[in-house]
Parts: C-alpha cells; sequence; structure tokens
C-alpha cells in the first residue's frame, strides 16, 4: 500500500502540473481526492492491514491528501497570476495615444426657433411667462368666453383627468392670457410658449401633443394695425424679408374681430403639394383683438384698454425654418434627422 501511494504522490503531482487551466485542474482534484477518487481506492484496502500497520498507513494517506491539495492550490495561484498578466497585457492602454473626442449634442431645431422667436419678442418689451400644462376648465375654457357646448370642449377634442370635465391638460396656451390678466399690473406685453395636447390624428402637419406659443399686449389705444404689424415683423425676422403672408378672417370666442395667418408654403412655393395639402399655404397662427367680454371678466374696463393676442403653432414655424416636410419628424428623434442642425 506504500508503494501505491507513492506511484499516487508521483503521477497527481505531475499531472497537476501539468493542468493548462482552472477546469483540468478541478478534474484532478475529483480523480485523485473524490470520493471516487485514487487516493480513496487506496483507503479502501485499509481493512487488508493489520492493527500495528494502520495508524502508520493513515498517517501517509492524510499527508499524501495534503500534499495533492497544496500542489492544486499553488497551481491554481499559478494559473491566476498567468491570466491576469495575459489580460492586462491584451487590455494596456497607451495613454501617449490621442484620446477619442466625444460627439456633443446641440439643440433641437424646435428650440432654435423658440430661442430666435424669445430674442425677437424681447427685443420689442414683451416678457417670458410660464404657466401650468394640467388647467382648470374655467381658465382652458370658460374665462376666454367659451360656453359649454362648444365642439372644442368635447371628450372627443380634449384630454380630461375628472368625470365633470373640470381638470383637463390644456388644449391652447391661451389660459395664460387669463393668468396674466388676473395678475400682472397694466399695460401687459407676454408671450408664453408651451406643450399643449389635443386629440388629434397624427399626420405630416398635426400631432396630439405640439407646442404653441400665446403672445398678448393690453394697453390703451392698441389696434388691429398694431397686430398685423407687430406680427409681418416677427414672420420677416424668422424668414426673412420679403416672406409672403396673408390674413385671412375667422372666428376665436375669445377674439373679436379675429383671424389667421398664413406664410406661403415653404417646400412648393404656394403651388401646392403634400406639405401644405395643395393649399400652397402653411397656417401658422391665429389672432384677434381680444373679446371685451374675456376683458371685463378679469376686472380690466374694456371701455378703456384694448389688447391682441395670437397663438403660433412652433412646430410649423420650425418646418418653415429648416425646410422640414413633416411634423412627425420632429418628435421621433431619429438621429440621422437631428445631426442636420
Amino acid at each position: 500500500m506504500k508503494e501505491l501511494m507513492q506511484r499516487l504522490r508521483e503521477a497527481s503531482i505531475q499531472a497537476v502540473l501539468a493542468a493548462g487551466d482552472v477546469d483540468d485542474l478541478e478534474q484532478l482534484r475529483v480523480k485523485y481526492l473524490g470520493k471516487k477518487g485514487e487516493l480513496t481506492g487506496i483507503l479502501r484496502q485499509m481493512g487488508k492491514l493489520s492493527a500495528e500497520e494502520r495508524p502508520a498507513m493513515g498517517q501517509l494517506a492524510n499527508q499524501l491528501r495534503g500534499d495533492i491539495e497544496a500542489a492544486i492550490e499553488a497551481r491554481r495561484e499559478e494559473l491566476s497570476r498567468a491570466l491576469l498578466e495575459k489580460k492586462l497585457e491584451l487590455e494596456t492602454v497607451d495613454v501617449t495615444l490621442p484620446g477619442e473626442t466625444g460627439r456633443l449634442g446641440h439643440k433641437h431645431p424646435m428650440y432654435n426657433v423658440l430661442d430666435q422667436i424669445k430674442d425677437i419678442f424681447i427685443g420689442m418689451g414683451f416678457e417670458i411667462v410660464d404657466g401650468p400644462e394640467v388647467e382648470l376648465a374655467d381658465y382652458n375654457f370658460t374665462k376666454l368666453n367659451i360656453d359649454e357646448g362648444h365642439p372644442s370642449r368635447e371628450w372627443t377634442d380634449t384630454f380630461y383627468f375628472t368625470p365633470d370635465s373640470r381638470v383637463l391638460l390644456r388644449t391652447q396656451t391661451s389660459p395664460m392670457q387669463i393668468h396674466a390678466m388676473e395678475t400682472r399690473p397694466l399695460p401687459i406685453r407676454i408671450i408664453a410658449p408651451g406643450r399643449v395636447y389635443r386629440k388629434d390624428e397624427v399626420d405630416a402637419t398635426h400631432s396630439p401633443m405640439f407646442h404653441q406659443i400665446e403672445g398678448m399686449v393690453i394697453d390703451k389705444g392698441v389696434t388691429m394695425a398694431d397686430l398685423k404689424a407687430t406680427l409681418n415683423l416677427v414672420v420677416e425676422k424668422i424668414y426673412g424679408k420679403g416672406t409672403v403672408t396673408r390674413f385671412r378672417p375667422h372666428h376665436f370666442p375669445f377674439t373679436e374681430p379675429s383671424c389667421e395667418l398664413d406664410i406661403q408654403c415653404h417646400k412648393c412655393g404656394g403651388k401646392g403639394c403634400p406639405t401644405c395639402k395643395g393649399e400652397g399655404w402653411i397656417e401658422v397662427l391665429g389672432a384677434g383683438m381680444v373679446h371685451p367680454k374675456v376683458l371685463a371678466g378679469c376686472g380690466i374696463d374694456p371701455d378703456v384698454y384694448s389688447g391682441w393676442a395670437f397663438g403660433m403653432g412652433l412646430e410649423r414655424l420650425a418646418m418653415g425654418e429648416y425646410k422640414i416636410t413633416d411634423l412627425r419628424l420632429i418628435f421621433e428623434n431619429d438621429e440621422r434627422f437631428l445631426r442636420q442642425f
């Protein structure tokens, strides 16, 4: 038995030293020291020994087990160090090489146009104000002279939060007119950009979420001529001298008289195309003189003060500025599109 253990020692140590990886080491451990391993097989023969021989053989067996385990652990550490050195060699970074320049982002084209519009109006003495996107129906409709029963108050047109139709996602930035008139001293010159929400079908010029810029002036002696002159100036500053516009009569409950402003289609030059739906014009904003009933409802005497207001679609202005043919591109966040700007 002593000779068997000596041969096992020599074979096992030699095999351990030749192991190429930790998986091989584990297989060798099982082969020599496992429950069905070679050392266990030798120990099962202890019963054939005399009582005097068993203690000495048991001591040799324990020493053999310890030698094999020590050899396995030493080889495991050696393999781990070699693996680490190889990994470090492969992953070595040459600090003398120039680094990769990170690609910086930039403003979205729509917000470039918004900043441009803000600069234009600030230059004309306007203030920029902000307001809630979750609004009360009183401010979104009633105080703007939009009575119960108006089509825009239907559930098919508006995103309501409550069954009684009192709380909603604002459908326009026009509630900022009321907030401003109730809280700010006269005269008032403001613009209020922000997101608005309507149950519109998505197409080349419509989206259920879009951006408007509300503008309002309240002062003594304000006329429709002031409104037209201001809007024409804004359009020319955005699109350049000679930009063709047209004002069309329209109806809004909160303005009287009311109008809509169109710009000639930037895609077809007025000939008609899918972008303008064949009309040659793109609607940019609605406007008009603030209704006397709206002024009076905010505690302003319509016999002393007058004013005008407008609400323009920011996406449509961006489409005209950057010659974008489909509004959906603005919201899809496709980097191939955005990198152009």
